[in-house]
């Protein structure tokens, strides 16, 4: 199904097996085989592919691109520098941190001192394992006030998991052009090459998983419908660039940075065809399903995507949201309960004001609740929703958060602990919790 936005056009579904040509070279995708001895218009066959060839069908992701001129041509690739809030290949050399964090909106730089594009912007907050055994993740905030002019990033790592919230993205990729606002999010898989131009103060997060690639949660008793739906999801059409000139290739290979250098546009993609692509999806079509009765469901309903660990159930990482709802329960202490969790908690501000926490929690800012660190509402949410007349209320109103959870526990790099954005206060919001105990009344 083709959906049409502004001067773009999507292909919708989520998973499918999807094909897109220019219409600028009508049948430039071939006919009934994907590696003709001569393709149509003199393109050249590649194929990219996103899992082993031999895993089973219905897991097997990989695209044919029909392009003006192969990926291979390129000058070598070079180590970029270093810088000490960047690119991480391992978590494991950073010392623990089991105390409740958070931070303060993160500074966007100004043009008139630095210009910053989205790769230079990408900070690694937190993480786990690491991509020489292809397990674990990164969480990043990126801040940026200039376009990735005549350059291209991809990721030999994993899966790049994009959340605007300040400034839209005009994402080129080597299948297509996306537009991704704050409120809506983008995935560009593994090895995908792709560019990002922005229209001035740019903020947002990131998160990237090793090893596995995003897919949509099982619904089990939720039945066929529900969450995030597959036709909602949106990808790009082939328009392709036939641009000579100088490019650089940056890529992300065994958490270091590389840049090789090439003559020409790397989105010279006429047509393609597969189902590994990359994707948008508008956080406001997600069906929300909660409790009708009494209690508190699971954040876990909340799951727009997954991805899976190789045991049943648990996630290396998980995309959550908490928008705008009703919320009816009965009895029933309808904010977010206190938990200790054996999933780490990493949560983010896209707009609004988050429904547990009074102050201190911004839009930009975030915090990370590591895996069986208690963490809960504040004094003020506690007190509020205990005494609150239990109408059917709006909840969440003109708000969305989100949460990167994983069944790993999450290191911390320096540069984030000594940041002076990091709230030192936090801790403070549960200070005041008391006592109501009173042993002679139920």
């Amino acid at each position: 199904m083709e959906v049409q936005e502004g001067e773009l056009v999507y292909l919708s579904g989520f998973g499918s097996e999807l094909a897109s040509e220019d219409p600028r070279c009508p049948g430039s995708l071939p006919k009934n085989q994907n590696n003709p001895q001569r393709c149509p218009y003199g393109l050249y066959a590649e194929q990219l592919s996103g899992t082993a060839f031999t895993v089973h069908r219905n897991a097997n992701k990989r695209s044919w691109l029909y392009r003006i001129r192969p990926a291979v041509l390129h000058e070598q690739f070079v180590r970029l520098p270093e810088t000490p809030n960047g690119i991480v290949p391992d978590f494991t050399e950073f010392p623990p941190e089991p105390n409740q964090l958070r931070w303060l909106p993160f500074d966007i730089p100004l043009k008139e001192e630095n210009q910053v594009d989205f790769v230079d912007g990408l900070k690694t907050i937190s993480g786990a394992g690491n991509v020489h055994s292809r397990n674990g993740l990164a969480i990043y905030v990126y801040t940026c006030n200039v376009s990735m002019n005549n350059k291209a990033l991809y990721s030999a790592d994993g899966d790049f998991l994009i959340v605007p919230q300040q400034g839209v993205l005009d994402v080129t990729t080597e299948f297509g052009k996306m537009v991704v606002k704050p409120g809506e999010i983008c995935v560009i898989q593994q090895g995908m090459r792709f560019s990002i131009k922005v229209r001035g103060p740019t903020r947002g997060y990131v998160l990237e998983v090793f090893g596995t690639h995003f897919e949509l949660p099982y619904l089990g008793p939720i039945g066929a419908n529900g969450l995030a739906n597959p036709r909602d999801f949106l990808h790009p059409t082939s328009t392709f660039e036939d641009v000579t000139g100088k490019f650089d290739i940056v890529a992300k290979f065994q958490g270091k940075l590389f840049q090789a250098q090439q003559n020409h546009s790397p989105f010279d993609v006429v047509a393609w065809h597969g189902n590994y692509v990359p994707y948008k999806y508008n956080l406001d079509h997600f069906m929300t399903i909660n409790s009708v009765s009494f209690d508190h469901a699971d954040p876990s309903i909340f799951t727009v995507l997954t991805a899976p660990s190789v045991q049943p159930g648990v996630a290396i990482a998980d995309f959550v949201i908490f928008p705008p709802r009703w919320s009816v329960a009965e009895n029933t202490f309808r904010p977010p309960y206190y938990h200790r969790n054996c999933m780490s908690e990493f949560m983010g501000l896209i707009k609004g004001n988050y429904e547990a926490k009074a102050e201190g929690f911004a839009p930009g800012g975030a915090t990370l609740h590591q895996m069986m660190t208690p963490h809960g509402p504040d004094v003020q949410c506690f007190e509020g929703a205990s005494h609150a007349k239990l109408d059917a209320i709006r909840v969440a109103e003109g708000t969305m958060a989100f949460m990167f959870e994983t069944s790993l526990s999450l290191a911390v790099l320096p540069w984030a602990l000594a940041s002076n954005k990091k709230d030192n206060n936090y801790r403070n919001c549960w200070q005041g919790l008391k006592s109501h105990f009173n042993q002679g009344e139920p």
